[in-house]
């Protein structure tokens, strides 16, 4: 029904895609005049730093397209509107995620895709099927475990009702964090966003692999072929805490 609202107005779906692209370009943008500026951040070249930021930005916005109206539980307990999803025979996070779905929300998608291509383009690297297929992991994987963050952040809020701030700072907060090298941050972070939320199997250690880089924290190999099961981990513990917060909403009474 979404869709075809939004392509209903197909020049106003156009403007709002061009601007959604445009305006995730910025974060491009900022990075490319470091660049004008310095020869390396953190010992990583430019092309090696754009193939963080698509890996990042790709494996973010596939997440955001399909669970990212999770971020609305908390206007949902608050007006009530909960209660219409649960009357109806279909389960209550597939209707979150349809909820004004947002088709505009390619726009990020492509912008990353784009920089992504560069950056395979420009790395002096031996193509190996499995260099191809670790990248194709990266991006379903990471965006299983933003997913997972989405509806994690989305489940708190049965219990706070109003932290969709908070869910932000780990979404699209996280998604800043992992455009740049993890040798720019330090290790106490790195080791927080490896062992604590997960972020860094979305791309990071995966990356350091394919670019063929020494991890800052010294975890042993296997760490980074992990994604795969850290993201199948993520996803049965959300369906944990997903299941536990359903139970302790209270309707609003009316």
């Amino acid at each position: 029904m979404w869709v075809r609202s939004t392509m209903a107005y197909r020049a106003s779906f156009a403007i709002m895609l061009a601007a959604n692209f445009a305006t995730t370009s910025l974060d491009f943008a900022a990075i490319m005049i470091m660049f004008a500026q310095v020869d390396a951040l953190g010992g990583f070249a430019l092309p090696e730093v754009a193939f963080l930021y698509g890996t990042s930005c790709v494996a973010f916005g596939l997440s955001d397209l399909l669970l990212g109206s999770a971020e609305r539980v908390g206007r949902r307990v608050r007006d009530g509107t909960m209660d219409v999803l649960l009357t109806r025979p279909v389960p209550v996070l597939a209707q979150l995620a349809a909820d004004r779905f947002s088709l505009r929300r390619l726009g990020r998608i492509t912008q990353g895709s784009l920089v992504l291509g560069w950056s395979v383009l420009r790395l002096e690297l031996e193509w190996t099927p499995g260099r191809i297929a670790m990248v194709c992991s990266m991006v379903l994987c990471g965006a299983a475990i933003f997913g997972c963050v989405f509806v994690l952040g989305g489940a708190f809020q049965f219990w706070a009702q109003d932290a969709s701030e908070v869910q932000n700072a780990f979404t699209y907060g996280g998604t800043t964090l992992l455009q740049y090298p993890p040798t720019l941050f330090g290790k106490e972070l790195v080791r927080g966003v490896t062992f604590v939320v997960p972020l860094a199997f979305v791309n990071w250690l995966p990356a350091l692999h394919v670019l063929g880089r020494d991890d800052p924290l010294g975890l042993p190999g296997w760490a980074d072929y992990a994604a795969p099961f850290v993201a199948l981990l993520c996803c049965a513990l959300t369906g944990l805490v997903w299941r536990a917060g359903l139970r302790a909403y209270r309707s609003t009474g009316s």
